[in-house]
């Protein structure tokens, strides 16, 4: 039995020699980069009442007349039943409103004066901290990242179009074999 457990040692670590160490793992050096930068940026967002996916839905709206809730959806990287909790937290405060449309399928909406108010107000607040990280990190650099984090998520998208994913096992319950 001893040899077994040591046996299975062996071939995890042989088995990992291959595994590239967790430092350069690309999905955990991307949630240490939002981690951060998102530390940087959520105390305007906090000392609004705002959570991040709030904010996002502002962000996105500030840029457009008016939106439908699946463009919404994609563009926050928000599930939709959680974006429609968001749209009836962001309507509460008078922030968003719903508009009318054509297609009754279809839930547009648009920022409220308020709503175009408060955008601004975080965003004249947290632009000297996004003009500081520009110039610490090199605005030319920031500007690539970006082109290449854009360019990632394309090039994995793709992938996920032509080829077939391998179904992982579902997890395993406690307990259960």
């Amino acid at each position: 039995m001893v040899g077994q457990v040591d046996e299975g040692k062996v071939m995890a670590k042989a088995g990992n020699k291959a595994l590239r160490k967790f430092e350069k793992s690309l999905p955990i050096a991307l949630l240490r980069a939002r981690e951060a930068t998102t530390r940087l940026f959520k105390p305007f967002i906090d000392s609004h009442d705002l959570t991040m996916p709030q904010w996002r839905v502002l962000r996105a709206l500030a840029e457009d007349e008016a939106l439908d809730a699946k463009t919404l959806a994609e563009r926050c990287v928000i599930l939709p039943p959680s974006l429609t909790r968001i749209f009836r937290g962001l309507t509460q405060r008078g922030l968003i409103e719903q508009v009318d449309c054509n297609d009754a399928r279809r839930h547009m909406v648009r920022l409220t004066a308020a709503g175009r108010a408060m955008f601004e107000e975080v965003v004249q607040e947290s632009e000297p901290c996004y003009t500081t990280l520009a110039a610490a990190f090199g605005p030319e650099r920031l500007d690539e990242l970006l082109d290449l984090l854009n360019d990632l998520r394309d090039t994995v998208t793709t992938m996920g179009d032509t080829q077939r994913v391998v179904e992982t096992p579902l997890r395993k319950v406690a307990g259960r074999g």
